[in-house]
């Protein structure tokens, strides 16, 4: 089984990367692959309850790959990781089939709660070069996380993202209509500085004339009982 894993990551690196010229050069020369492999058998151990080299594993393929992936993640298949220096996949991580990561990407956590905190991608995802994809919740199949981005909620299917924080931008490839920000000069900032300044006035003078209405009932029972 993870023979058949490890020679679908090395077609998925030929299908996806043009400088790949052979599966014999993909399988020698990149790290990726390296680390998905050692991965791949980390994960065996951690599924086994031994924790300790499961650990050890991914620890000595984060020294020689510089990506580090928790040997408790779940990955799919066909995973292409391109060039994958400083990527980060944590403990509760899922990751579907045929999903493409770039270097600096962080698949992480929010808080400090155990249990699910990491996403999980569905299948066909792209997550650009140094996005940041943070807290426990899903990315739909054929989502695409633009570069830098810092996505913090759900996607649904078919969806681009871009920005800090992240949203979307695109809807099974149409542009979504974008929120248009009302552009005020000088003169209308003023009016609307008198504006908010006459709305405080009102409200001050309706609580006055709430307290003026309270005394002028007390008053009159006053009266009335006299």
């Amino acid at each position: 089984m993870i023979l058949k894993d490890i020679w679908m990551d090395v077609k998925a690196v030929q299908e996806r990367d043009p400088a790949a010229r052979n599966a014999l050069e993909v399988l020698l020369l990149y790290q990726g692959v390296h680390a998905l492999i050692w991965h791949r058998v980390a994960h065996w151990f951690y599924e086994h309850h031994m924790f300790f080299i499961a650990r050890l594993i991914s620890q000595v393929a984060r020294f020689f790959t510089l990506i580090e992936i928790h040997p408790g993640a779940q990955l799919g298949h066909g995973i292409l990781i391109d060039h994958g220096c400083g990527v980060v996949i944590g403990e509760t991580a899922v990751v579907g089939d045929n999903c493409t990561i770039y270097q600096g990407v962080t698949l992480g956590g929010v808080g400090t709660q155990k249990g699910k905190r990491h996403p999980t991608l569905g299948n066909n995802v792209t997550v650009g070069s140094g996005a940041k994809i943070l807290g426990s919740f899903e990315v739909g199949d054929n989502c695409s996380v633009a570069a830098n981005a810092v996505l913090l909620r759900p996607l649904e299917e078919n969806t681009t993202a871009v920005g800090i924080p992240a949203r979307p931008v695109k809807k099974d490839g149409v542009a979504l209509p974008k929120k248009q920000k009302m552009i005020i000069g000088e003169d209308d900032q003023r009016i609307l500085e008198q504006i908010d300044a006459l709305r405080k006035e009102l409200q001050e003078l309706r609580e006055e004339s709430a307290n003026l209405r309270k005394e002028l009932e007390a008053v009159r029972a006053g009266q009335e009982k006299a």
